[in-house]
């Protein structure tokens, strides 16, 4: 029998440790306080599995927990941890942080601790608290984002590059000059004239990326969004995409972060799993571009899929 001063054996911390998704869970809750739910949302797994693996983790000594009102908070231990276990979990930790997967976690756990609803007492009132969910009732989740369109340049020329069934296309339509819609599968293109019917300043093209039906230095920016994982060859899309820039013309990259989520090859013909900063590089070393801004975008807590970025390459 042991007692709290009993010294345990490597094999009672390592084996909690064996199931990622308890390391996964360990990492979340190194250095800060998450419910049952937050941690489901961020591992985008079931509450039920989240709650057993927690109790596993729970009776082995490796996580503690506290109460806030109807809510279990989880943390990582800390003064009940043994040398052994601190050596074992700095092990993971270095781990963890070279893991694509772990990256993902802490990113999407940032964004739902921003998401806490804060006590109405310390925020305008009682409807400051809920200000933000009160907005999203009355006007939608798309009203700031599609609103901050009226920035653009309103003489612009814009290529939509890969333009699938036009949902880029409808959102930049009303806010530029004219709209060059390119896309080398005719039955997106006919899904793209459906919904893009009645707006009088679009072209449609049917031409593969990499061989452009559009003339040397003819837009002003243009738009590549969730494409380039789809293509054997990114870096000469992208080539292709700098010539018909005009000097100081912009293109805007919206994809995945590298990710290591391999049976999307399968189920969504996926050539690419994401792409990482320096893959980003390289396309502006090809297309002899500069690379003005690399944004990582904040996940969305409801969203399954990997993280998204946001490149913008100048000419």
């Amino acid at each position: 029998m042991t007692t709290p001063d009993t010294p345990r054996s490597l094999l009672h911390w390592l084996d909690p440790l064996t199931d990622a998704a308890r390391i996964r869970l360990l990492n979340l809750l190194d250095g800060q306080e998450l419910s049952v739910g937050e941690l489901a949302s961020v591992l985008q797994l079931p509450q039920s599995t989240v709650s057993r693996h927690l109790k596993r983790l729970f009776e082995a000594g490796w996580i503690v927990r506290r109460s806030e009102g109807t809510a279990a908070l989880y943390r990582r231990a800390s003064s009940n941890l043994d040398e052994t276990a601190r050596q074992l979990w700095e092990l993971a930790r270095r781990d963890c942080m070279q893991d694509a997967q772990c990256r993902e976690d802490s990113h999407r756990a940032t964004e739902v601790v921003a998401q806490r609803r804060v006590d109405s007492r310390r925020f305008f009132g009682q409807v400051g608290g809920e200000w933000a969910d009160l907005r999203q009732e009355l006007f939608g989740g798309g009203m700031t984002a599609e609103g901050l369109l009226g920035l653009l340049d309103p003489e612009w020329v814009v290529a939509d590059l890969g333009c699938g069934t036009g949902m880029t296309a409808a959102m930049l339509a009303p806010w530029i000059g004219s709209l060059e819609v390119v896309d080398r599968e005719p039955a997106m293109l006919e899904a793209a004239r459906l919904r893009l019917n009645g707006i009088e300043n679009i072209r449609f093209h049917e031409c593969d990326l990499t061989n452009l039906s559009l003339e040397d230095g003819s837009v002003d920016a243009a738009v590549l969004s969730l494409v380039l994982h789809h293509v054997p060859e990114p870096g000469a899309v992208i080539k292709e995409a700098a010539r018909i820039l005009r000097p100081g013309g912009r293109l805007m990259v919206l994809d995945m972060v590298e990710h290591d989520r391999e049976a999307y090859r399968d189920t969504m013909g996926h050539l690419h799993l994401g792409f990482s900063e320096a893959t980003v590089r390289q396309w502006c070393s090809i297309g002899h571009l500069e690379l003005a801004r690399l944004h990582r975008l904040r996940p969305a807590p409801e969203a399954s899929g990997p993280s998204l970025f946001v490149a913008t390459l100048k000419k």
